[in-house]
């Protein structure tokens, strides 16, 4: 079995390196901090213009049709680079309305492949405490929707909107222009600087094709759940690269504090849980792209993911010691930004308890397929 990434691949990630690391220097997101606006749009528009926005949109929606695999590599770059535009939620949610929507609504993806709109989605409220609380109920020809969503990124911003709906006690995606009549914006800035907004519906009439089938829902999580990896793979692999600069150039004692044996233990301990994330991310992308279930795998590499960015994090933090804290100086918002993504992810409880029914629900015959599975391969 090869491991190695093709050319194209590498092509792509060397493009998406250089498109992040050009622009999100230092200095610049010292300036975003303060500008106040919702995403870097001086970056969007280079993803659009290198293609970065389309990559995973089919083909016949005037995407690159490429997978989970080109994706991870430049969210991956972004990660690093901490570049604050909405690369996976706009074209997940397109690629998902490709693959299931009516014939009529199809224009949703085509024009977010040329950029002419911008889409949005939500999952947090899967591995939410409080679950989700969106409800439709069929009226007529259509549905109803009544309840709330909490925190979508660029509600305001966005045209559209995938979000998660309890329609006749199933779980359900459904497509929401988020300027119709009915829908309520309470917007707020999350902590490491996106922008997001509560969505309150009163009665808000949608056709029964907004409604998306049952196989959506399950479709999107795990390559929601691998794109927020993806992010996290890179924001804590460039934690590790700045810290472990920091501790050879800092000194105590007159030695660099990088060869205090608490110090090596604390960072090998952080690059342990960064390949474990890659190991597992990378199996993930495989098995979407390869077209395999992947239920588990998904919940394993959120874990894993929340896991290493809360160790990743805070060793980073401790090692800085009190510079680590001072907004002056960067590794703050790497902090921030694994905080946020361990929260759309679901958090480390909520990913093992999720984990743990899968496997208890799956016990026998979850072997028995894997099995077969592996044999067939």
């Amino acid at each position: 079995m090869d491991f190695e990434l093709t050319e194209d691949q590498r092509a792509i990630a060397q493009m998406a390196g250089s498109v992040f690391t050009d622009y999100c220097t230092d200095e610049r997101l010292r300036y975003d901090d303060m500008n106040g606006e919702p995403f870097m749009q001086s970056l969007w528009s280079l993803c659009v213009e290198t293609g970065l926005h389309a990559l995973a949109i089919p083909e016949a929606q005037d995407g690159s049709g490429l997978g989970m695999t080109e994706l991870m590599l430049v969210l991956e770059a972004q990660g690093r680079a901490l570049g604050q535009v909405p690369l996976w939620r706009h074209q997940l949610a397109a690629a998902t309305l490709a693959q299931f929507v009516d014939e009529a609504l199809m224009p949703w993806a085509s024009n977010a492949a040329k950029a002419q709109t911008l889409l949005t989605l939500a999952i947090e409220a899967l591995s939410s405490a409080h679950g989700i609380q969106l409800k439709a109920r069929r009226t007529g020809n259509g549905w109803t929707l009544s309840g709330r969503v909490a925190a979508v990124s660029l509600a305001e911003q966005s045209q559209a909107a995938l979000l998660p709906v309890v329609a006749e006690g199933e779980s359900r995606l459904l497509l929401v222009e988020l300027t119709a009549a009915g829908i309520s914006h309470v917007p707020g800035v999350m902590t490491h600087g996106e922008a997001i907004a509560d969505l309150h519906f009163a009665e808000v009439a949608i056709e029964a094709e907004q409604m998306l089938p049952a196989a959506a829902l399950s479709w999107l999580e795990p390559r929601a759940t691998a794109a927020l990896a993806s992010l996290q793979l890179g924001v804590s692999a460039e934690q590790i690269r700045r810290t472990v600069e920091y501790v050879t150039e800092r000194k105590q004692f007159e030695r660099s504090i990088g060869s205090f044996q608490a110090v090596q233990m604390s960072m090998a301990n952080a690059h342990v849980a960064l390949e474990a994330l890659r190991s597992a991310l990378w199996q993930l992308c495989y098995r979407l792209d390869a077209g395999l279930p992947a239920p588990s795998e998904a919940l394993a590499t959120a874990w894993l993911a929340c896991e290493a960015g809360h160790l990743i994090g805070h060793n980073a933090q401790h090692v800085h010691g009190g510079i680590g804290v001072d907004l002056t100086y960067p590794m703050h918002r790497f902090l921030y930004w694994s905080r946020a993504l361990g929260s759309a992810l679901g958090g480390s409880a909520a990913s093992l308890e999720r984990l743990g029914d899968w496997l208890s629900d799956n016990d026998k015959l979850g072997w028995k397929y894997d099995l077969e599975e592996h044999q067939a391969l």
